[in-house]
C-alpha cells in the first residue's frame, strides 16, 4: 500500500482525471459525480508510470522529483504497486460509485480496459521496445513519419482519448458529442507527446522532475528526432489548433478544455 501511495500520490499533472471532470461537466455532471471515473483513469496512468520505470523497461531512478518506486522500496514491490493500482482502476468503475447505470459502467471499463490493453497503452510501449532495438538481436526500427505517429497515438494518446471519452460517457451524450471529445482527446494526445519529446531535448531534470535526454541515449523515434525541433513545433501547433477546433460544438462550455490544450504545448514540465 504504501508503495502504491508513492507512485500514485507524488504530485504530477494529474491531466488524465482532469480531462475526466471537464468532459463531464460539458454535460452537467457535477465533479463528486465524476471524480471515481476520474481516479480511475489515474490509478492506469500511474500503474503505467511505475512499469516503465523499472531496469527492464526505461530504468529510471527519478520520477515527480522523487526516487521512483523501484528505487524507493524494490523492484519485487514496484511490479505488485502497479498491478494494484491497474486493478484498482476496474474496481472502481465497476461500482456504484462511479455512476448509477450498470451500462454506463460497463462502457466505462471497456473504453478504458482498449485504452490501456494491447490495442492502446501496452500495445505502443511494446512498439516503443522494439524500435529501439530491444529484441531480434538488438537492432532499431527505422520508423518512418507514420508509424512514430501511430506508436505514440497508441502509447500515450489513448489513455488521454479514454479520459475525455469517459466523461461523455459519464453523461451519457450522444454519438455527435462523443466523438467531438474523442477528436480532441487525440489532437491533444498527440500534442501532449510532441511537447514531452521537446522537453526531453530541452528541458532540465530540476523543472521536468525525471531524467531527461533519455530519448536521443535510448535511440528513440520521436517526431523531434525526425523532423527537428522548428518543424516540431510547428506540428505541436497544428495539434493544438485541431484540438481546440473539436471543441467547437459546445461553444463556450469548451473553454477550460480549449486552455488545456495550450497548457499541455507550453508546459515546461
Amino acid at each position: 500500500m504504501a508503495a502504491m501511495r508513492h507512485g500514485a500520490l507524488a504530485g504530477g499533472k494529474r491531466l488524465r482525471p482532469f480531462l475526466v471532470l471537464e468532459s463531464a461537466a460539458l454535460f452537467g455532471i457535477a465533479p463528486q459525480d465524476a471524480v471515481t471515473a476520474a481516479a480511475a483513469v489515474e490509478c492506469v496512468h500511474c500503474y503505467s508510470l511505475i512499469h516503465d520505470d523499472l531496469p527492464s523497461m526505461d530504468n529510471d531512478d527519478l520520477r515527480r522529483g522523487r526516487p521512483t518506486v523501484h528505487r524507493a522500496f524494490d523492484e519485487a514491490t514496484a511490479i505488485l504497486a502497479g498491478d494494484g493500482l491497474l486493478t484498482l482502476a476496474f474496481d472502481l468503475l465497476a461500482g456504484e460509485d462511479a455512476h448509477p447505470s450498470a451500462a454506463v459502467r460497463i462502457a466505462l471499463v471497456r473504453a478504458l480496459a482498449r485504452a490501456s490493453g494491447i490495442g492502446g497503452m501496452v500495445g505502443g510501449q511494446m512498439l516503443d521496445l522494439t524500435a529501439e532495438g530491444r529484441f531480434d538481436g538488438g537492432t532499431p526500427l527505422a520508423l518512418d513519419l507514420g508509424a512514430i505517429r501511430d506508436l505514440q497515438a497508441m502509447k500515450t494518446g489513448a489513455l488521454l482519448v479514454a479520459a475525455c471519452e469517459a466523461g461523455a460517457l459519464l453523461g451519457e451524450a450522444d454519438a455527435d458529442a462523443r466523438a467531438a471529445l474523442i477528436a480532441y482527446g487525440r489532437a491533444l494526445g498527440a500534442a501532449f507527446q510532441i511537447a514531452d519529446d521537446i522537453l526531453d531535448v530541452e528541458g532540465s531534470i530540476e523543472a521536468v522532475g525525471k531524467s531527461v535526454g533519455k530519448d536521443a541515449n535510448a535511440g528513440k523515434a520521436t517526431l523531434v528526432s525526425t523532423l527537428g525541433l522548428d518543424e516540431a513545433r510547428g506540428v505541436l501547433a497544428d495539434l493544438v489548433a485541431e484540438a481546440q477546433a473539436a471543441l467547437a460544438p459546445f461553444g463556450n462550455r469548451g473553454g477550460v478544455l480549449s486552455e488545456a490544450a495550450a497548457f499541455v504545448a507550453a508546459r515546461k514540465s
